[in-house]
């Protein structure tokens, strides 16, 4: 079986991550999965060595790719102006969207009209997303799959096996708090400053790595604030840091005693969450869906109301000044990931609605056929 994902943004975030650890599982159970994508926000790096990439916005070379590579099945991920080129190539196999924008307003104009295409169903990747999608559909079945993680290359490694050579590089006597993610409005990146700007003023004792950005819409504005606050000493920035290296950050955060702190105002998901977790690094983020599918409070992290950076700070003490409890957390972020959102857990249930659709799609072909 041969898939194509098409999605205009070849970003580094969680849906090329995700579909990145999907297409190696795949590959494993027999599917070979092919990604389209229009414009390159840098994530080319995390996709180009497990599956073949095409990179165009001509739509005389797009409609020649769905023509010439007999897809069993293509999926569609955001991405409005995908239908007509499908509907162009005149290809006839089955359909599938991928509903990932949390925004309604961004995620309205790709599920509003399919250009003459009739989707089979949509994959989303949390309950709180099919919530948001049911407001904008009730015709297409709707499907929850999480994303899942390659705990094969996410994983709390030995002290043996950390990279201490590479960037970042781990100081003294100071516990850590990873940001991930793109410096952008949803991200929240002014909140992530005023967090900083309160423990600055409370205590010396701690660094935060500020990993990714370096494509980011706010990385000017971000680097003007960042500097005009005079947070440099307490922030440090990673605009890129490769993707095979992530494993050996999380560890480096894991060893100093550190946690991740997400800000964003919202997800559909958050690969972020489960891939500190499966390295052993505890949360702190918002409590709202769909992070509370994802963490465990009190157990394999720590929720803060809205967007409150006093009780985040709080939170952010309670893992950082207690050793017990940050292993305790530590332990139970790696066996929750491990049960509910390894790779292996999750993709069983993608390939199983693949394989049930591309089935349905030959028998209707063959019934045609027979009629003809």
């Amino acid at each position: 079986m041969k898939v194509l994902v098409i999605w205009r943004l070849l970003t580094v975030g969680g849906v090329n991550a995700g579909w990145r650890n999907r297409s190696i599982y795949f590959k494993q159970h027999g599917i070979d999965t092919e990604f389209l994508y229009t414009t390159d926000h840098g994530g080319l790096h995390i996709m180009q060595d497990v599956a073949p990439v095409y990179l165009t916005k001509d739509e005389s070379e797009i409609i020649k790719i769905i023509k010439n590579n007999a897809y069993d099945a293509i999926i569609v991920v955001d991405t409005g102006a995908a239908y007509k080129w499908i509907r162009k190539a005149k290809y006839k196999g089955p359909v599938i969207v991928e509903a990932r924008t949390p925004e309604l307003m961004k995620l309205m104009p790709h599920l509003k009209t399919f250009k003459g295409i009739q989707p089979e169903l949509i994959i989303v990747p949390s309950h709180y997303q099919k919530r948001l999608v049911s407001i904008l559909t009730d015709d297409i079945p709707i499907n929850v799959v999480y994303n899942g993680v390659d705990t094969s290359f996410f994983r709390a490694l030995s002290i043996e096996e950390i990279d201490f050579n590479s960037v970042p590089t781990l100081p003294k006597d100071k516990k850590i708090i990873g940001w991930i993610g793109r410096l952008d409005k949803r991200k929240n990146w002014p909140m992530l400053l005023e967090v900083a700007k309160k423990i600055k003023s409370e205590r010396d004792d701690i660094e935060i790595w500020i990993i990714g950005g370096a494509q980011s819409v706010q990385r000017e504005e971000f680097n003007v604030t960042w500097q005009e606050e005079e947070l440099t000493e307490i922030i440090k920035w990673f605009p890129v840091i490769p993707y095979q290296q992530m494993p050996h950050v999380y560890a480096k955060i894991r060893l100093s005693g550190g946690c991740t702190l997400a800000t964003t105002k919202c997800e559909s998901f958050g690969n972020t969450f489960i891939e500190s977790m499966i390295c052993g690094v505890p949360v702190v983020a918002s409590n709202m869906m769909p992070v509370t599918e994802l963490v465990a409070a009190d157990k394999t992290g720590l929720l803060f109301r809205g967007l409150n950076v006093e009780e985040a700070v709080k939170q952010l003490y309670g893992i950082l000044d207690d050793p017990v409890n940050h292993q305790q957390m530590s332990q139970a972020a790696i066996d929750m990931v491990q049960q509910k959102f390894s790779i292996q857990a999750v993709s069983g249930d993608y390939i199983h609605l693949l394989k049930k659709i591309c089935q349905m799609n030959k028998g209707a072909d063959g019934e045609v056929d027979a009629k003809l």
